[in-house]
């Protein structure tokens, strides 16, 4: 028999147990999975793959103003250089980056099929592109190199790759995670970025801000696509302890559907906003299965009329259903109404912990405490290095002849620069920049620049120092870039959060009787109070609208909101919002909350019909006409309308005016004949003519309206009036001067004319930001500018002036300031 081969030696075996080796293994194998999969980090908020995804789109430049490139290439990318897994995972976790339903605040923008909220899934990576959303790369990767983060080598250590990205926004609470690894998971929820700034800088002034005051700023989730949240008890449990259960609700609506002739009409329920994460196509089938199989009553169709403007679900109902009993047989049985179970898991120090809302917060306050700290050391470096080669550049000049006597001499350039480290007292890297310095630097325009550049390196010094040195000046600094984040990636809340004992979940009253037993349904709770007979209606400049029992001074929840619709709230009349797209849209009085409860209601929220995405922006807010309306666009076109034209506004609005490209609507006025129409424009021109059929028709819904007049060159129309007896406008610049102008005094004209100036300027760069109808002496209009101020002005305290002239300063604007609107309030 062969001798056996003695590998290993007879003393090197070590006796091992099995369940000691197998415990050992799989514990190194479950946090390989913890710490390189599934959990994110703490600081940026990210999993490897996510952050290898960003910095690989980084590499390869596809920045938010770089055109799309295919995701083939991006993965192929990621997989070549840092993620060595398989493909399909890398495209996957793009994907979901891309999508704005899965995403509060979608890191990459994408051109192509991404899915849907109906599941269904992405086209192949070799059909979609992609790059860079705005957010992720100012608040991701703006900042990153060696100097802020650190790097490690790759798994071939061919690259470098960051541990983790310089984050100036804690993404993990912005949107959210969700993973399983090994024995443990986390699932965050999406967070509004306004209110986690506010958060913040609140933490920042006061470390020891009671749990309580905090949770008022950050009341909740924000849940990409919307919904109700009806249990703040599970929200708070959750920001106490890290885990907790919240309750989410699908939004629902009652209409009265309109069949057409021959048959009646029926009530049915709308759904526009699904809880996150549910499967909209799944539930429209697991309906179906309940009715067909006798588990919910009073279905009579179910329809899905989603479009790209928005989620639309139609529940038809029977003629004797109850919308209530129905809703609560919805809630359920189904998804519309479930759980979100909080599970706040993350790695802190490559450890994962389970972490209250306070904890998130102060962990990502230290990371970007330390990353600024790390930044504004290597720009003071940067800073000083780049001043002491200036300072050698500008020494030379000043001592030009015996420079020039040096190099003319020297035999070579070693001599050279040691004479001129001698002669001038310089140091060697000095001397080096002195000899690669270009003839052209000897000009007077040149030693103006470097004196210009060394005086600048000595303040920026002083600033880095000052920062660097005093931890005050260095949060002050932190604050001012959250804040300018906020100003830029802010937007409204998308989820309500709703006490239990004022939940609003009865869409609408109904005056059908249902009909069976109805004890298995869940209960729908009403709003707390009824408005009373005298309630007054109030919507604010930033959406907020509610009613109060009688007429108040409310400027809003801050500085910059402010009153700008108040009237009578009777339930059973109509309401209607013009928006700047030209559409018409009811307001639903009866879905006003009260007063207490405006902050968690937005214009959007009662309007009947407006998609939950939309850019439009209210321009008035009036009962349904009796007079006819007129519109006025940019680019100067006028459109007359009967009242029976915008009677009857439909489920999903009704548009007024076919717009052109890049036109929108600026103004409109209610008016009949032989009024006095007037319409200014931005360079002080104002039209006048009467209304008639002759000088302005009126025209069906779907035209483009008559040019009123030929606007000159960066010229646009600002503003419309129409005015009967003797009455004036106000004119209001851009530099913040206005004047009163009695209409008798404006030449009357007709359309098609060139108008009359009557606003003089000072300046070549003012122009006329609005027009409005000056009827009484206690009118208030308010004027906006473009640094945030809100400025209040009473008719009686602006002069009359005739068309003539400049007008009075009617506001003291700052430096570089300027009023950007003019808005009056309107009282009924």
């Amino acid at each position: 028999m062969a001798k056996q081969l003695n590998l290993i030696g007879g003393n090197q075996i070590i006796p091992t147990a099995l369940h000691t080796e197998m415990e050992q293994s799989y514990l190194e194998y479950a946090m390989s999975v913890i710490v390189g999969r599934a959990l994110p980090d703490v600081r940026d908020g990210l999993k490897p793959v996510h952050r290898r995804i960003l910095y690989a789109m980084h590499e390869l430049g596809l920045t938010p103003d770089r055109p799309f490139r295919k995701c083939a290439r991006v993965v192929g990318d990621v997989l070549g250089k840092y993620h060595p897994h398989g493909d399909q995972a890398v495209y996957d976790a793009l994907v979901r980056m891309v999508q704005e339903f899965s995403s509060r605040y979608p890191l990459l923008s994408g051109h192509g099929n991404f899915g849907s909220l109906d599941n269904d899934p992405p086209a192949a990576m070799r059909y979609t592109e992609t790059r860079l959303a705005a957010i992720a790369h100012d608040s991701l990767l703006s900042n990153i190199g060696e100097a802020t983060v650190d790097f490690v080598d790759n798994f071939d250590n061919s690259q470098q790759e960051p541990v983790v990205l310089p984050a100036q926004l804690p993404l993990l609470l912005l949107n959210g995670c969700s993973g399983i690894a090994v024995g443990m998971a986390t699932n965050i929820p999406p967070h509004n970025l306004g209110e986690v700034v506010d958060g913040l800088i609140k933490l920042i002034d006061k470390p020891d801000l009671p749990d309580e005051k905090l949770w008022e700023l950050i009341p909740g989730p924000d849940f990409p696509t919307g919904g109700e949240i009806i249990d703040g008890e599970g929200i708070r449990d959750a920001y106490r302890t890290g885990r907790g259960t919240i309750r989410v609700r699908g939004v629902v609506n009652v209409e009265h559907l309109n069949l057409g002739k021959r048959k009646r009409d029926r009530t049915a329920l709308v759904v526009t906003e699904f809880p996150f994460q549910v499967n909209k196509a799944g539930w429209i089938e697991k309906v179906a299965e309940l009715v067909n199989a006798g588990r919910i009553e009073g279905i009579a169709d179910i329809r899905d009329e989603s479009d790209r403007t928005g989620v639309r679900v139609v529940i038809e109902l029977k003629r004797d259903a109850s919308p209530d009993h129905v809703l609560g047989q919805l809630y359920h049985q189904t998804a519309l109404q479930s759980n979100f179970g909080t599970i706040m898991l993350a790695l802190v120090n490559n450890k994962p912990c389970q972490l209250s809302l306070r904890e998130l917060l102060e962990n990502f306050l230290s990371f970007r405490e330390e990353t600024l700290t790390r930044q504004y050391t290597h720009q003071l470096e940067v800073a000083r290095k780049r001043l002491h080669i200036a300072e050698g550049l500008l020494a030379a000049l000043n001592h030009l002849d015996a420079v020039i006597d040096i190099l003319r001499n020297a035999p070579d350039g070693s001599t050279a620069k040691a004479q001129l480290q001698v002669q001038l007292g310089i140091s060697e890297e000095q001397g080096d920049s002195i000899l690669a310095m270009p003839m052209r630097r000897l000009t007077g325009l040149e030693r103006q620049k470097l004196e210009a550049e060394v005086n600048d390196l000595r303040e920026e010094i002083t600033h880095l120092d000052t920062l660097l040195s005093d931890r005050h000046e260095l949060l002050k600094a932190l604050k001012k870039e959250l804040r300018s984040l906020k100003k830029r990636y802010g937007n409204e809340r998308r989820t309500r959060i709703i006490s239990p004992s004022t939940t609003e979940t009865s869409p609408s009253p109904s005056k059908s009787k249902a009909k069976g037993n109805q004890g298995d349904a869940a209960p729908v709770a009403k709003p707390p109070t009824a408005p009373p007979d005298s309630a007054i209606l109030e919507i604010t400049r930033q959406g907020s609208v509610y009613w109060t029992p009688e007429a108040t001074n409310e400027k809003g929840n801050k500085n910059k909101d402010f009153v700008v619709f108040r009237s009578p709230l009777h339930t059973e009349q109509s309401l209607i919002t013009i928006t700047d797209a030209g559409k018409a849209y009811s307001l639903k009085t009866e879905s006003i909350p009260p007063m207490y409860q405006k902050q968690n209601t937005s214009l959007n929220k009662v309007l009947q019909g407006i998609p939950a995405k939309t850019e439009e922006t209210p321009l008035s807010h009036l009962p349904l006409p009796e007079k006819d309306v007129i519109l006025l666009t940019q680019q100067g076109r006028i459109k007359r309308l009967a009242t029976a034209d915008i009677a009857s506004i439909g489920n999903r609005g009704l548009s007024l005016v076919k717009l052109k490209e890049r036109d929108r609507v600026v103004d409109l006025c209610l008016t009949t004949e032989d009024q006095n129409f007037l319409l200014a424009t931005s360079g002080g021109r104002i039209l006048r003519f009467l209304v008639n059929d002759q000088q302005i028709p009126q025209m069906g819904r779907t035209a483009q309206g008559n040019l009123a007049t030929r606007l000159r060159q960066q010229e646009e129309a600002v503003g419309c009036v129409s005015l009967s007896g003797e009455a004036s406008i106000l004119l209001v610049s851009q530099l913040g001067y206005a004047k009163r102008i009695p209409v008798s005094t404006i030449r009357r004209g007709s359309r098609n004319d060139i108008g009359t100036q009557c606003l003089q300027f000072t300046s070549i760069s003012d122009r006329v930001v609005g027009m409005v109808a000056a009827e009484t002496e206690t009118k208030v209009v308010k004027l906006l500018s473009d640094q945030g101020r809100v400025f209040s002005l009473t008719m009686k305290d602006v002069a009359i002036w005739g068309k003539d002239g400049v007008g009075d300063r009617a506001v003291n604007l700052k430096a570089e300031e300027t009023i950007t609107q003019v808005i009056p309030i309107v009282e009924i």
